[in-house]
């Protein structure tokens, strides 16, 4: 089941793990990749926390199983009306440490974010547990809705791409993945680096002229490496966070690279009016610590997959379950696809 050319979606029932997993099987059919769809609960309380439903019998592990099945069969359906092959999981116990270790195995994990509760954020959680600070492989979050609550549209095709630029290794490794995602989708890629402490006043042009030129220093690989691609650079005075949830307005995916602990991490999960991955109104692609450092770690100056980290068989991973699941009607496919986005044609 496991296939390290493979995307990985996890559902809850929520309309938000809902349209993740549209954004999974769409990019996966773009890319000629297959989906792999989990769905996890935690026992006793899966009623009250696992998904987004109303259970009663709290606590029963069958009644939780076949609920789980349920979701997984209407995830399942997302992905046919597609055209994208898909396999399904069930995870049992914590979330979090489950999919990290599930994290060795594919190119990207992508999840849905409405908010509180469910398992964006189990998976997100704080800076020292998330998925995104400890992940093997990218994860992409996929938002729901926007502060105000308006839904939010999802392009079927990816034509600008925005990515956070810096000079460390996880903003240059960022700016490898923008870069080669931008060029699969034949689409604009602006590389924004964000300049605190400089206002931008004529007494700092000096400043910010030495900023570009640094800039135009650590895009000239990409340049090189992508000569079609249509390459924006933009320096822009003030927060990072405030910068790139702006860009998130218009384009269809933000890059940004995670240190991990502190750093920049710190500004994407820390609290709710500053976090980026809590106000953007696109998908926010995130490029965690240890994938960065199994890249570094090869000799070689081959680009870095999840095939450098050794993978997991599922047998191996505690609370995996694999499960064959019928797939739910193009009706009730259509139905929830109208709901998470009616913009959809």
């Amino acid at each position: 089941m496991i296939n390290d050319k493979a995307i990985l979606v996890g559902v809850d029932g929520s309309h938000a793990s809902y349209k993740a997993t549209w954004w999974a099987a769409n990019y996966a059919k773009h890319a000629g990749l297959t989906l792999q769809i989990v769905c996890a609960y935690s026992l006793p309380s899966y009623a009250a926390v696992s998904f987004d439903a109303t259970y009663t019998a709290m606590g029963d592990d069958n009644a939780a199983h076949n609920d789980a099945q349920e979701i997984l069969s209407k995830a399942k359906a997302i992905a046919d009306e597609q055209g994208v092959k898909a396999a399904t999981l069930i995870v049992t116990g914590d979330p979090a440490s489950v999919f990290v270790e599930l994290s060795r195995n594919y190119n990207l994990i992508v999840i849905g974010n409405r908010g509180k509760g469910g398992l964006a954020e189990r998976l997100l959680g704080t800076t020292s547990s998330s998925l995104p600070a400890y992940a093997y492989c990218p994860i992409v979050v996929v938002p729901y809705t926007d502060d105000e609550g308006n839904l939010m549209h999802l392009n079927n095709k990816i034509t600008r791409v925005a990515v956070g630029s810096d000079e460390s290794k996880w903003g240059l490794k960022a700016l490898e993945i923008a870069a080669d995602f931008a060029s699969s989708w034949k689409a604009q890629l602006d590389v924004i680096s964000a300049v605190p402490n400089v206002k931008g006043a004529a007494e700092d042009k000096g400043v910010m002229d030495s900023y570009m030129d640094d800039l135009a220093v650590r895009i000239k690989p990409i340049e090189q490496a992508h000569p079609d691609l249509e390459i924006h650079k933009e320096i822009v005075p003030g927060n990072a966070v405030e910068t790139l949830t702006k860009a998130s307005y218009d384009h269809d995916v933000v890059v940004v690279g995670s240190r991990g602990r502190g750093g920049f991490t710190g500004l994407l999960l820390g609290s709710t009016s500053q976090g980026l991955l809590q106000h953007a109104v696109s998908p926010v692609y995130v490029v965690p610590r240890k994938y960065v450092e199994a890249a570094e770690s090869q000799l070689d100056t081959v680009p870095s997959s999840p095939a450098d980290v050794p993978t997991k068989p599922i047998d191996d991973i505690s609370g995996v379950e694999a499960v064959q699941v019928p797939t739910a009607g193009a009706e009730q496919a259509s139905a929830i696809e109208s709901k998470i986005d009616p913009e959809h044609k």
